[in-house]
């Protein structure tokens, strides 16, 4: 799925505020969390696009800007390794951090 232009410029925008920052990032980590994968990259790319940047954050990780987009893109298969690195750098450069909480399941 292509996303138009203003859909990534109102994105970014959000992204300057800190509260909606703190939930796009818990809603990458939620998604990887609850297994939507696809969703989880998707979110993340959109967070750093408006953000850090891929050339700062593969300069922090010590990776190629690059591998990292690759990582991120729809066809990527990234390393839990590399995303929780990346969640990492993420939630450090921003004052966040985010927590896991358990809860029972609620049948369908």
């Amino acid at each position: 799925m292509t996303l138009t232009r203003s859909f990534r410029e109102t994105i970014k925008e959000q992204l300057s505020n800190r509260e909606f920052r703190r939930e796009f990032l818990r809603e990458a980590v939620g998604n990887m969390v609850a297994g939507d994968m696809e969703t989880a990259k998707a979110v993340l790319r959109e967070y750093i696009n408006g953000t850090v940047g891929f050339i700062a954050l593969g300069e922090a990780l010590s990776k190629s800007p690059k591998s990292l987009m690759r990582m991120l893109s729809p066809d990527g298969n990234p390393q839990a390794r590399n995303l929780f690195e990346m969640v990492a750098y993420l939630q450090r450069i921003d004052g966040t951090v985010l927590k896991v909480h358990a809860s029972e399941a609620v049948a369908a």
